[in-house]
């Protein structure tokens, strides 16, 4: 499953500080710093990102060119290395004027200085231009203490130029700024109405556009109708075609069940495209012999679909979830529609699934298309998934709002494990989190969710807490 985000176009802006006094005074060492700095801006393009280098920055003047330059080239984020001891006031200016979250890097070029090398050095001058080239450490609390007195958010790195656990940080901030971006760019289609009673669902649309930036695009059931009128005798014939290539089909699914599936699928992909749609959540039940419950108890199959091809489908119109969802998927670790199922006491792991789709990029094995006599709790019966989740690590995600409305990032990192599941129909699987199964549910209950999460493959904490640091919002990590 490729990574989404790896090709979201962002900007990034680079720059040292520096101080312009110490140039004449220590030979050598502006062009030392100026090559220390080019390697940082080679390494941080070999992550996809069109790196904007305002070079060395040394003096006030220069700062204020650094943030023209940094407007005019729309970056999303900064990159600040302490290239040596700078003044406070080369620092500042560029971020009050540019208006982005900045990461500052304490990178020193290596991890112990070479102290018989130095001291052999013997001139005293020679041997405070070999410091000052090692000093960054001495920037950190004063450009600390400026930012906190401003009111400025930032994200300090620390470490040498090329030590892995430095890079792998850089990395993660590099990826949430592409993860945000792309958000900031979704269209969310929100199709038909909550499920009556899930309280716990209802959301505030205007304060998760005004977080992560997306355009929510309400859509109508009668469109979605049309579409699938409109829908060609060869659009079904290549729809069935792909369900034959990517589900596993059972036998006992109908031709019936089968084309009725097939035309749906054609007309959501058709809603997706003349809307440009990112993620999409929906719920509908309809009067029983209804067109739209004939629509609406058919989706499964093409809903899945899209969710495998990076347009995640949330059911109960969950559009916290769908968020959620999206994010994993940039992330490139999926994100399956999931709920708690049930605790197995006895081995100590939570059984989470859902009905409706899943993602099915992230799937142990083949996914099963399976007919269901009952949809259990809604109206209805058609065709349905039945798939788990790769084992191996795993998050868990769930966009929260609260009694205030504010919205943060909940997480767990855990471990889908092998064992029995129920063969229901629907996408379920095992997971183990290293507190326990009984910690896990009263800690992930408590912080305030809905019943719902995104499950996405791989340990993505890091990475979600950056993106939670670069939208200004509360992250909490159970586990």
């Amino acid at each position: 499953m490729p990574d989404p985000a790896t090709s979201q176009p962002i900007r990034v802006g680079l720059y040292g500080i520096g101080l312009d006094t110490y140039w004449p005074q220590f030979a050598g060492l502006h062009e030392r710093l100026l090559g220390y700095q080019a390697g940082i801006a080679r390494r941080v393009a070999e992550a996809g990102v069109t790196v904007v280098d305002a070079g060395l920055v040394d003096n006030p003047p220069a700062a204020r060119e650094a943030a023209a330059l940094f407007q005019r080239e729309g970056v999303e984020l900064i990159l600040l290395y302490v290239s040596t001891y700078a003044l406070s006031s080369t620092v500042l200016p560029v971020v009050q004027q540019t208006k982005v979250p900045v990461v500052v890097l304490n990178l020193q070029p290596t991890a112990q200085l070479d102290y018989e090398r130095f001291n052999a050095l013997g001139d005293r001058g020679t041997m405070t231009g070999e410091w000052l080239a090692h000093c960054q450490a001495c920037s950190a609390p004063e450009i600390a203490c400026v930012f906190n007195r401003a009111g400025i958010a930032y994200h300090l790195v620390t470490g040498t130029l090329d030590d892995a656990e430095s890079w792998a940080e850089i990395d993660d901030w590099l990826t949430a700024a592409k993860v945000a971006a792309a958000m900031r760019a979704n269209r969310v289609g929100v199709l038909g109405h909550y499920y009556c009673g899930m309280l716990d669902v209802y959301s505030d649309m205007t304060q998760q556009a005004a977080t992560f930036g997306c355009h929510f695009e309400l859509l109508e059931m009668c469109e979605l109708a049309r579409l699938r009128q409109e829908a060609s005798e060869a659009d079904v014939a290549a729809k069935l075609a792909q369900f034959r290539a990517e589900f596993e089909v059972v036998p006992e699914c109908s031709a019936v069940e089968m084309e009725r599936a097939a035309r749906t699928s054609c007309a959501l992909d058709a809603l997706v495209a003349a809307h440009g749609l990112g993620s999409m959540a929906y719920y509908y039940e309809g009067q029983p012999g209804n067109e739209y419950e004939n629509i609406v108890t058919s989706v499964i199959a093409g809903n899945s679909l899209l969710t495998a091809h990076h347009v995640p489908v949330a059911g109960e119109c969950e559009v916290k979830n769908v968020q959620a969802m999206k994010i994993m998927d940039l992330l490139g670790a999926g994100g399956s529609f999931s709920e708690f199922y049930l605790m197995d006491l006895v081995d100590d792991v939570v059984l989470l699934g859902h009905d409706g789709p899943g993602h099915m990029a992230i799937a142990q094995g083949p996914v099963k298309l399976v007919p269901l006599p009952v949809y259990h709790g809604k109206p209805g019966c058609g065709l349905s998934i039945e798939m788990r989740v790769k084992q191996g690590p795993v998050t868990l995600l769930s966009v929260v709002q609260d009694g205030a409305g504010r919205l943060s990032l909940l997480a767990a990192e855990g471990e889908a494990v092998p064992g029995p599941i129920m063969h229901i129909g629907n996408t379920n699987s095992r997971y183990r989190f290293s507190v326990g199964a009984k910690a896990f549910v009263n800690a992930w209950s408590q912080a305030g969710p809905a019943h719902h999460c995104a499950i996405g493959l791989g340990h993505q904490a890091s990475r979600l807490a950056k993106l939670a640091a670069l939208w200004g919002i509360e992250f909490t990590q159970v586990c």
